[in-house]
C-alpha cells in the first residue's frame, strides 16, 4: 500500500547530495585540476546549505570512456571526484546547485547550474547529480604576457590544451586532436592579421605555431580551440611587444 506522507511528518534531518562535475565527453574534474567549487543554495530563500569543493580522481577511463554502458549503470568508482553536501531540510526543498570549474584554471573556469528537490532523509548518492562543464582549458606558453621580443620576427607560439578534467589531446589519441579545431591569431590594433592552425609538438596536449613579423609594435595573440561535435570550446590571449 502507498503511504501518503503530508509536510507535517517530515522530521528535519541531514540529508546527502553527491554532486559531481563532469567535463564534456570526457573525465570528472577532480583533485589533479583544482576540483569544482559547489555551492547549494536553497531556490526560495537563497540560503547557502552546502559548500565545498570535489575532490579524488578524474575516475576509471576504460569505464568512462570505453565500455558501452547499459541504463542507469554507475560509472563512478569510490575514488572518483566529488562533493558530498550535507543539507539540514525538515519538509521538501528546491535547491539551485551551482559548479565553477576548473579550480586551478582561472582563465578557463566554467560556472553550471541545474536545480532539483530535496526531501529530508532521501538521500541522493551513487554517481549523484552531475553537472556537466564544456570548454577546454587553454593555456599559451609562449610568447608570455607583456614579453618584450627584440631581435627576431619569427614568432613561435605555443599553447597547452586539455579538455576541463585535464584530460590530454593528441592526435590519434582518446581525445583526438584531429576532431578539433586548432588555430592561432595575430592580432594588431585589435585586428587578426595572421592566422595558423596549430600542429602537434610530440609533447602531450602541446602545440605550435610560426609568424613571420614585418614590423614592431604591440602585438596579440589569440589561441582557439572549438568541437562542433561537443560544443566544447576554449580561448586564451596574451598581449606581447616587439622592438628592434
Amino acid at each position: 500500500m502507498l503511504m501518503i506522507l503530508s509536510c507535517a511528518t517530515y522530521a528535519q534531518d541531514t540529508t546527502l547530495l553527491t554532486i559531481r562535475a563532469k567535463a564534456v565527453d570526457a573525465k570528472f574534474i577532480g583533485s589533479s585540476i583544482g576540483g569544482a567549487r559547489v555551492m547549494v543554495h536553497d531556490a526560495v530563500t537563497g540560503a547557502l546549505l552546502a559548500e565545498g569543493v570535489t575532490t579524488g580522481s578524474t575516475g576509471d577511463t576504460e569505464l568512462i570512456m570505453k565500455t558501452p554502458r547499459k541504463r542507469r549503470q554507475q560509472i563512478s568508482t569510490e575514488a572518483t571526484s566529488a562533493f558530498l553536501a550535507k543539507v539540514l531540510i525538515e519538509r521538501p526543498t528546491k535547491v539551485n546547485v551551482t559548479v565553477i570549474a576548473p579550480q586551478n584554471n582561472g582563465n578557463a573556469k566554467i560556472t553550471a547550474s541545474t536545480a532539483l528537490w530535496m526531501f529530508p532523509g532521501k538521500n541522493i548518492l551513487g554517481d549523484g547529480l552531475v553537472v556537466y562543464i564544456h570548454g577546454f582549458a587553454v593555456d599559451i606558453l609562449s610568447p608570455q604576457t607583456h614579453e618584450v621580443i627584440e631581435g627576431t620576427k619569427e614568432i613561435e607560439v605555443k599553447a597547452n590544451i586539455v579538455l576541463m578534467c585535464g584530460c590530454p589531446v593528441q592526435p590519434d589519441g582518446i581525445w583526438d586532436s584531429n576532431d578539433y579545431t586548432l588555430i592561432a591569431h595575430l592580432k594588431k590594433d585589435g585586428e587578426i592579421i595572421q592566422e595558423s592552425p596549430l600542429t602537434y609538438t610530440g609533447k602531450s596536449s602541446t602545440f605550435q605555431a610560426n609568424f613571420a613579423v614585418e614590423e614592431n609594435g604591440n602585438f596579440e595573440v589569440e589561441v582557439i580551440a572549438f568541437d562542433e561535435n561537443t560544443a566544447n570550446t576554449g580561448y586564451s590571449i596574451v598581449g606581447f611587444i616587439i622592438r628592434e
